[in-house]
């Protein structure tokens, strides 16, 4: 072989390394639970092949709980997880600067019996109520700050029983509690087992000073590794987007997806799918961040230190936006 053929034989070698590099997916660590409904919209993702058409891998990091997800960001060892925002604002003013994505907009509600005679909140007063989480729950403490606008300090004049989601729900189907206030999803359950909602927490937030339907989980992700990886966040967002889109107009998809929720009939199913997509966050981002500054300072007040942190405000950089048409 002559240099002059070597030399143009170089050059076809390097022209194909350099469009296999530009043709190859950018990985996207992805920590979620397989029995949370992140994991729903990422088997619609793999299933259509989303991942593939916006020039994606998607690396699904098993976890065992929402807290082994902030682990896995904080070592590094996923990219992106779904959280709230007050954390992410908490943690920014603790040194890491994370940002935040808008995920979902399902909110949970007070949940009674549909033979309650129970008819408004200041109705809970003198009940028990079951309250999903603990003391500093972002639900409760919201709650407790929009009655006492009504002089009702619900914390006092009811008796809380704290626990976990699903062991407050099964109380409450068995009528230990007059009323439960739990997440979205154990609501969703409630519902199909004929119980109602008293009030949601969209009530409770308007009541409070919102002007929408907030999203208080999304996306949440390293500030350098977004600003690193602009075009691939903006790919991943695209394409969670399509995924939520599907899921918000075929039936069947739901059908697809069922033995991942864990619905153990198809009523509570139906309620999973009707409350998924009242969740799908529609508003732009400075609207979701104009109301979660709203909120931030109410936490801040009846949450204090143990919630949020010193900060009393949200930091103004919790929010990504960098996405165009935001």
């Amino acid at each position: 072989m002559t240099g002059f053929a070597r030399t143009l034989l170089a050059i076809a070698v390097l022209a194909m390394m350099q469009i296999s590099a530009s043709c190859r997916a950018d990985v996207i660590r992805v920590a979620a639970q397989k029995t949370g409904t992140l994991a729903w919209e990422l088997a619609v993702i793999r299933s259509h092949g989303l991942d593939r058409k916006a020039n994606l891998s998607i690396e699904i990091v098993d976890l065992a709980s929402p807290e082994a997800g902030k682990v896995a960001l904080r070592a590094g060892t996923a990219d992106v997880m779904v959280s709230d925002w007050p954390w992410v604002s908490r943690e920014r003013t603790l040194g890491a600067k994370l940002q935040f994505y808008p995920y979902s907009s399902a909110l949970g509600a007070v949940m009674v019996a549909a033979s309650s005679p129970l008819k408004t909140l200041g109705d809970l007063k003198g009940h028990k109520l079951a309250v999903a989480g603990g003391p500093i729950d972002k639900n409760w403490l919201l709650l407790q700050a929009a009655l006492k606008q009504d002089g009702i300090d619900l914390k006092s004049q009811s008796s809380i029983v704290y626990g976990a989601p699903p062991l407050l729900a099964a109380k409450t189907l068995d009528g230990e509690m007059d009323a439960t206030l739990n997440y979205w999803n154990f609501c969703a359950a409630l519902e199909a087992k004929g119980f109602r909602r008293l009030a949601t927490m969209e009530d409770v937030l308007r009541k409070l000073g919102t002007r929408g339907r907030i999203a208080m989980i999304g996306y949440v992700f390293d500030e350098a590794w977004a600003n690193a990886n602009k075009d691939a966040v903006a790919r991943f967002i695209a394409m969670t987007r399509e995924a939520k889109e599907i899921l918000a107009a075929s039936d069947d998809e739901w059908t697809a997806i069922a033995p991942l929720t864990g619905a153990p009939d198809a009523a509570t199913l139906h309620a999973y799918r009707d409350r998924y997509r009242e969740g799908i966050p529609r508003r732009p981002i400075a609207d979701e961040e104009a109301d979660a500054r709203v909120l931030y300072k109410v936490l801040a007040q009846v949450g204090g230190r143990d919630l949020v942190g010193a900060a009393t405000e949200l930091d103004p950089g919790t929010f990504y936006q960098a996405i165009p048409g935001d």
